[in-house]
C-alpha cells in the first residue's frame, strides 16, 4: 500500500520535470528581464529570445534586443540601440564561492545605436536607477563588440555622420595597448563641414580600473582643422586626468569653435603642438608651440569650470609677429597673400577682401559667443616684422567678463616712444558700445621713416585720441562714434621724406611742387587736430609749419560712407611773387584716395586758398601738445610765433 502511494506520488512528479525538461523554454523569462532592464536605464527594452547554458560557467544570450526611444519620439525614427545577439557568461563557481558576480565575457554581435534629437530632448539621455550602496559591483573581463555601429543625427550640432565599432587583439609590438584596443571610425559631416578620423582605446572593461592608466590615440579632419592626440586617461570612468601628446592644424582657428566650444576670431593658417593635461578638474594645454600664419606662437591656455562660465587663462608670446595675423580680432581677414599655408578657399577669401572698396572691418562681432566663457589673455610680440611698419613689439591683456571685453594695455613700441591704448566693449542689446583711449609718447620720427633713403632729423612726434561708438562691428562703431584726436611733430627732417613714409603718399614731391614748397624744405613743426560727430571726422587744424612757409588744411572725412573731402593749401611767411601756389583737393576713399590740384585758373586758385580761412591752431592746444612732445618743444614755439 505505501509503495504504490509512493509510486502515485513521484510519477506526476517525475512527469512533470520531463515535461518541463521537454518543452522547457528560457523565453519565459523574458518578461521579468525586460522589466529589470529597463526599470535599470528608465527605456522600455524588448528581448525576442533568451537562452541559456549551464554548466560551470553559465552561458546566456539574448537575441533581438531593442532599446527605445522615449516618448514623442517620431515613430519613423530607428530606436536607441539593436543589439541582434548578446552574449554574457557567468562564472557560477565564483559567485558561490565569494558571492560576487564574475562576467569573463560580454559580447555584442552588430549592435547599432542611432543617436536623435527631438528638438531640445535626445534620446541618449538615459535615467538610471541608483545601485544600492552596500552592493557589490560585478568582476568584468572581456568586452567584445564586433561589427558594430552607430549613426549619428543632430541638428544643433549639424551633424550627420556614422561610425564603426569593432574591438581586435592589441598588436604584439604595440607599447601604448597591452590589453586588445576597441577601434572606432568616423565618416559625415560635423558643424557642416566634413568629418573623418579614427579612434583607438584600451579594452572597454579596463576603462573601470581606476588605478591604470587607460591608453588612448586619435586622428580627426573636420573640414580644414586637423587633430592628433595620444597618450593616457586616469580613472576615465570618472575623468579623473589626462596626459596627452596633442596636435591641430587648419586654416582657421576659429573653426575650433566647433570642436571645444571655445570661441576664438578667424585667424590664418595654423599649427601648433604642446601637451594637454586634465588635473583637478582642469584643462591646460601647455608648452605648446607653433606658427599662426606668418607668426610663430608658443604659451599655455588654461581652462577651468566657473559659474556662470568656463574660465580660460592663456599666456602667450611670439618671438616674430605679422600684425595682418591678428586682423581678426578686429574683424578683418588675417593674413595676406604671401602667409605660408593657404588653401585655394582661404586665397580667395583673403583675394575678396582687397578688392573690397571698404577699408573698415564690417564683420559682425558674435555677441552670444562672448557670453559663453570668461578669458584671461596675455600676449606679447616680441619683434613686429612688417615691412614698413615701424612698431618694434606688441603688449596686451584682454578680459572677457560676462561679455564685456577690455583690452588694457595695447602698447605698441617704437623706437624709445610708446603708443599706448585701452580698449573698452560692454554689450549693449544686440551691437557693442565701445570706447578707446590712445596716447602717442615720444615716438622718433627717425624710427617711423627710417626706410627712406637720405632722411635725417631727430623729430619727435606725439599725441593722443579718443573713440566712442556703438554698433556691431569696427565699420558701425566707427561709422557713427564721436571721438577726437591730436596729433603734433618736431624738428621733423625734410617734408618730402614726411609726406612719403609717413602720409603715404608716394606723389610728393609732385604734391610739395603744386603747394609751392621745395623737395628738402626743413619741418620745424606739424599740428594736426580733429574731432569726429557721428561718424563725420572734421579738421579743426592742420599746420606743417617750416621756415619759408606754412601748410595748412581743412575738410571732413566720413568714417561711414568711407569718403574724404580734404584741401591743403600754403601760406607764405613772408610775401614774394614765387610764393603763389595751387591748392590740393584729396578725395576718393580711405582705402583708394584720390589727390588732385583744386580746379580753376591761378588767382581762383588762390582766392580759393584765402576764402578756406587761414585757420591757424588755437593757443588752448599747447598743454595737449606738452602731453606729448614735451615741455620744451618746437611746436608750442611755432604756435606763439604765428599767433603774435
Amino acid at each position: 500500500m505505501r509503495r504504490n502511494l509512493w509510486i502515485r506520488i513521484t510519477c506526476p512528479i517525475l512527469i512533470l520535470i520531463l515535461l518541463l525538461i521537454i518543452f522547457w523554454n528560457w523565453d519565459w523569462f523574458i518578461p521579468v528581464v525586460e522589466a529589470r532592464a529597463s526599470a535599470e536605464i528608465g527605456r522600455p527594452v524588448s528581448i525576442q529570445h533568451l537562452h541559456v547554458k549551464l554548466g560551470r560557467t553559465i552561458i546566456i544570450r539574448a537575441d533581438g534586443i531593442t532599446i527605445a526611444n522615449p516618448k514623442g519620439f517620431p515613430a519613423d525614427d530607428p530606436p536607441l540601440a539593436t543589439i541582434p545577439e548578446l552574449r554574457v557568461e557567468v562564472a557560477a563557481l565564483h559567485y558561490l564561492r565569494h558571492q560576487q558576480l564574475e562576467l569573463p565575457v560580454i559580447a555584442l554581435e552588430q549592435p547599432v545605436i542611432s543617436l536623435r534629437q527631438n528638438g531640445a530632448e535626445t534620446n541618449y539621455t538615459l535615467t538610471l536607477a541608483a545601485s544600492p550602496s552596500s552592493s557589490t559591483p560585478p568582476k568584468l573581463g572581456v568586452l567584445l563588440i564586433h561589427g558594430g555601429q552607430a549613426s549619428v543625427k543632430l541638428p544643433s550640432y549639424k551633424a550627420d555622420f556614422n561610425l564603426a565599432i569593432e574591438t581586435r587583439p592589441a598588436p604584439a609590438d604595440s607599447k601604448l595597448f597591452t590589453g586588445g584596443e576597441i577601434v572606432v571610425t568616423v565618416k559625415g559631416t560635423y558643424a557642416n563641414a566634413p568629418i573623418t578620423g579614427d579612434f583607438t582605446g584600451g579594452a572597454l572593461l579596463s576603462l573601470r580600473d581606476a588605478a591604470t592608466p587607460y591608453p588612448v590615440a586619435l586622428h580627426l579632419q573636420n573640414g580644414t582643422t586637423m587633430v592628433k592626440l595620444a597618450g593616457t586617461l586616469n580613472d576615465p570612468a570618472h575623468f579623473a586626468g589626462a596626459h596627452l601628446k596633442l596636435s591641430f592644424s587648419g586654416q582657421n582657428m576659429a573653426n575650433l569653435y566647433a570642436l571645444t566650444g571655445v570661441p576664438i576670431p578667424d585667424t590664418p593658417p595654423f599649427s601648433l603642438t604642446g601637451t594637454a593635461v586634465y588635473q583637478d578638474k582642469a584643462f591646460r594645454l601647455q608648452d605648446f608651440t607653433g606658427h599662426v600664419g606668418s607668426s610663430d606662437l608658443e604659451g599655455t591656455i588654461a581652462e577651468a569650470p566657473g559659474e556662470p562660465r568656463r574660465q580660460i587663462t592663456a599666456r602667450l608670446t611670439s618671438k616674430r609677429v605679422d600684425l595682418t595675423d591678428l586682423a581678426g580680432f578686429l574683424g578683418g581677414t588675417p593674413g595676406n597673400k604671401n602667409t605660408p599655408g593657404q588653401n585655394a578657399a582661404t586665397k580667395a577669401k583673403l583675394a575678396k577682401a582687397a578688392d573690397s572698396s571698404k577699408l573698415l572691418p564690417s564683420t559682425p562681432i558674435n555677441l552670444p559667443k562672448l557670453n559663453e566663457v570668461d578669458v584671461d589673455l596675455r600676449y606679447k610680440g616680441e619683434h613686429i616684422i612688417n615691412k614698413g611698419v615701424p612698431l618694434d613689439d606688441l603688449v596686451a591683456h584682454l578680459v572677457v567678463k560676462d561679455g564685456r571685453v577690455t583690452v588694457d594695455p595695447l602698447n605698441f613700441a617704437v623706437g624709445t616712444g610708446t603708443i599706448a591704448s585701452a580698449i573698452d566693449l560692454t554689450p549693449d542689446k544686440n551691437v557693442l558700445h565701445a570706447k578707446a583711449n590712445i596716447d602717442f609718447r615720444h615716438l622718433q620720427l627717425s624710427r617711423i621713416v627710417g626706410s627712406t633713403t637720405g632722411f635725417a632729423g631727430n623729430g619727435t612726434m606725439g599725441g593722443s585720441a579718443w573713440i566712442s561708438g556703438t554698433g556691431n562691428s569696427m565699420a558701425a562703431i566707427l561709422g557713427h562714434g564721436d571721438g577726437h584726436a591730436s596729433l603734433f611733430l618736431q624738428h621733423g627732417g625734410d617734408i618730402s621724406a614726411l609726406l612719403v613714409d609717413l602720409v603715404g603718399l608716394q606723389g610728393g614731391p609732385a604734391i610739395l611742387s603744386a603747394l609751392g614748397v621745395p623737395n628738402k624744405t626743413p619741418i620745424e613743426c606739424l599740428i594736426s587736430d580733429v574731432s569726429l560727430k557721428d561718424g563725420q571726422m572734421n579738421t579743426n587744424a592742420f599746420l606743417v609749419a617750416t621756415r619759408e612757409s606754412n601748410i595748412l588744411g581743412k575738410g571732413t572725412a566720413n568714417l561711414d560712407t568711407e569718403t574724404l573731402n580734404l584741401h591743403m593749401w600754403t601760406e607764405a611767411t613772408h610775401f614774394s611773387i614765387g610764393n603763389l601756389s595751387t591748392p590740393i583737393n584729396i578725395g576718393g576713399t580711405l582705402k583708394h584716395p584720390s589727390i588732385m590740384p583744386a580746379p580753376g585758373p591761378l588767382a581762383a586758385r588762390v582766392g580759393s586758398a584765402v576764402g578756406l580761412g587761414v585757420l591757424f591752431p588755437p593757443l588752448a592746444i599747447i598743454p595737449t601738445i606738452r602731453l606729448g612732445l614735451g615741455d620744451k618743444n618746437a611746436c608750442e614755439d611755432t604756435l606763439a610765433k604765428l599767433h603774435k
